[in-house]
């Protein structure tokens, strides 16, 4: 009678010793600070195709406040038909928390910084924001390397939890070949002078370039 008593009881405490510890590492996984990325070299191409503008050049560029910049390069375009000109900033961070209001207070000058940013959703792409100042209208985005663009600290964690944490990718961080999180944005910033129109105007030029430059980036996200 008495081992009887103690089996069920025995069970009972490594079901809950097991549940402890599922428990303790799923919290570990989902809640972890961003770790240290990977750090190998990239180069932005000089080039970059964008549909409806005809590029004026590139240049690349340095960024002395960002301890977790890897390469940094701005495009110039023209559009075709009515000649507005937009530049395009790229910057390749690892070791980041993705949100993007936090990178424009901190990368840029305040006299140049954006107001508050509006949160907008494209199907197919992910999230952006838009903002202005009294002389350009920007729209801003993390691409991440899996799942769509995010904008909030919130929403590239959420992007980490549901495609980081996949089996096909447990076995290349048990081996050493990767990290199990891939915190790295390829941080976008485009923006229109608003010398000779509105933020309001400007907004949907900035949207319909956006698309077309997520799609050429998106397939093309550095490797680790």
């Amino acid at each position: 009678m008495q081992k009887m008593y103690w089996k069920p009881l025995r069970i009972f405490l490594l079901a809950l010793t097991f549940g402890s510890v599922l428990t303790v590492v799923g919290k570990s996984l989902l809640y972890s600070s961003p770790e240290k990325g990977p750090s190998a070299d990239f180069s932005f191409p000089p080039d970059i195709p964008l549909a409806e503008w005809q590029p004026l050049g590139s240049e690349s560029f340095e960024d002395k406040k960002a301890t977790n910049l890897v390469s940094a390069k701005l495009y110039r375009y023209q559009h075709q038909e009515n000649k507005i000109p937009l530049d395009i900033e790229m910057r390749y961070v690892i070791d980041t928390d993705g949100d993007i209001k936090t990178m424009l207070n901190k990368h840029l000058n305040s006299e140049t910084s954006p107001g508050t940013l509006t949160i907008h959703h494209q199907e197919g792409i992910g999230f952006y924001g838009l903002a202005a100042t009294a002389e350009r209208a920007y729209l801003s985005s993390c691409i991440n390397p899996y799942g769509g663009s995010t904008v909030t600290a919130e929403q590239f964690r959420n992007n980490r939890n549901t495609y980081d944490l996949q089996i096909a990718r447990l076995v290349p961080w048990l081996l050493g070949q990767q990290e199990l999180r891939d915190f790295r944005c390829l941080w976008t910033i485009l923006s229109v002078s608003l010398e000779d129109t509105t933020a309001e105007q400007a907004y949907p030029v900035l949207e319909n370039a956006w698309v077309s430059w997520y799609a050429w980036w998106q397939p093309r996200f550095p490797k680790p």
